[in-house]
């Protein structure tokens, strides 16, 4: 069999997924940096039945071409999508791709017509196929029929990683789309086995999917499920992977570390020199902030009147003793369910504290209290720890310390640090395979050139 015959056999089904009796197929995109990690992946995907391969963009970038080489050495007779996302020089590089072994190439829709067609071209040269993916101002029904017009043989609707982290997923466009074109029409972004039959139901004939597969600890047993869910139209419950709005923050940062949220920050976030007093105990909620003298403890009490339950009260003292808070206002703060207290000072009666197993962090331990004044403010921006916190920013506290996030960024960064903590569960499972972290993440290929 020729290489162009050999494309057109792996494709052919590609252009019937819309017809009667065809069912859904699941593509899982193998969006990694390194190879060996990808191919890993894909092997224990392919145990799990019949799936359409994808190198995804990262892949590409990381290796090139030889990724999609290496898959079609190893899954001699699969579908394999390159996501080239092709923008410009349509011939060229589609057939760089179909070369290399891939059967589907993307072509993004915001590219031209002129790009399109010759990517189409090139296709119809080595019996491969398009997919023109729809973002931002071309994901429109209007761009997809156009794209059809010009040839393309699948339509992606994509929602793109960064607007998914905002936890606001939508089928509207893919129904559009879907009763707008003829072609088959293929969704990304956010797809888990809790919202799979909706993205069937909405009219996605290819189901892509990302992490959550290659973020599984057991990818074979993850593509089970979404191919169940996608089968039986009903919904397979899952921990990971689904993202929240603001209703759902609480819940997320109950799951993840101060770690994970700091890397959700890009390494920012954390309060220099505030240490747990309570072990063992997490808090999570927005601040209620206050300013004081050191030893007055007016304040800090009276703020805890204000609060409401699940808030977290976050005091700058001077980061100098005497105390500001002890048991009896620990006491209090359990009274009314908030979530923990945060002191840039002192604190005292640290085993009272303790045997209430109430979330408290400090700067400084110490017997002694100060006076109450009333001096200071409550629900002002204080500064502390290398960090400015305003009322309402949101506070994450376990045993690492505490971690302040602002208000406008808290929906996306519970999000993100929801996706940091699902890669270290697979990133887990590899070193318990017999791997280190410095293989896995292959260090010594990023290290800067000395």
């Amino acid at each position: 069999m020729g290489e162009e015959a050999s494309l057109a056999h792996r494709t052919r089904g590609l252009l019937c997924y819309n017809c009667s009796g065809m069912k859904p197929k699941l593509q899982v995109a193998l969006d990694f940096t390194e190879l060996d990690r990808a191919l890993k992946v894909a092997e224990e995907v392919a145990a799990a039945g019949e799936v359409i391969l994808e190198a995804g963009t990262p892949l590409i970038k990381s290796c090139g071409l030889e990724a999609v080489r290496a898959m079609r050495k190893r899954f001699p007779s699969a579908v394999i999508v390159a996501d080239m996302k092709v923008m410009d020089t349509g011939r060229i590089e589609a057939e760089m791709a179909f070369k290399a072994g891939a059967s589907v190439v993307t072509v993004m829709g915001n590219a031209s017509d002129g790009t399109i067609r010759e990517a189409v071209r090139a296709a119809g040269n080595y019996g491969g196929k398009v997919l023109v993916d729809l973002m931002e101002e071309a994901a429109t029904a209007h761009r997809a029929q156009e794209a059809e017009k010009l040839g393309c043989h699948i339509i992606g609707i994509h929602i793109p990683i960064d607007e998914q982290m905002s936890g606001e997923i939508s089928f509207s466009l893919l129904k559009e789309v879907a009763a707008a074109v003829t072609v088959p029409v293929a969704v990304a972004g956010g797809i888990h086995s809790a919202n799979a039959a909706r993205a069937v139901e909405a009219g996605a004939s290819i189901l892509i999917v990302g992490g959550a597969i290659t973020k599984s600890a057991d990818a074979r047993a993850a593509t089970r499920d979404i191919l169940s869910a996608m089968e039986t139209g009903k919904i397979v419950p899952t921990r990971f992977y689904r993202r929240v709005s603001l209703d759902g923050v609480k819940d997320a940062f109950a799951q993840v570390s101060t770690a994970n949220v700091s890397d959700a920050l890009h390494r920012r976030g954390w309060l220099a020199g505030v240490l747990p007093v309570v072990r063992g105990a997490k808090a999570a909620g927005p601040a209620v902030t206050v300013r004081t003298y050191p030893g007055d403890w007016a304040k800090p009490v009276e703020a805890v009147d204000l609060a409401e339950p699940g808030s977290v009260i976050v005091i700058d003292a001077g980061g100098v003793p005497p105390a500001v808070w002890g048991e009896l206002a620990t006491h209090s703060a359990v009274a009314r369910k908030l979530a923990g207290v945060v002191i840039y000072g002192g604190i005292r009666d640290s085993a009272d504290i303790r045997a209430l197993n109430f979330p408290a962090y400090a700067s400084l331990v110490c017997s002694a209290a100060g006076e109450p004044k009333g001096f200071g403010e409550i629900n002002v921006p204080v500064r502390f720890g290398g960090q400015e916190i305003s009322p309402g920013d949101w506070i994450v506290c376990d045993d690492d310390g505490v971690v302040a996030v602002p208000k406008e960024q808290v929906v996306e960064t519970a999000n993100r640090a929801m996706d940091v903590l699902e890669r270290e569960n697979r990133l887990r499972k590899e070193i318990d395979s017999g791997g280190t972290l410095a293989r896995i993440a292959e260090l010594l290929k990023w290290e800067k050139p000395r």
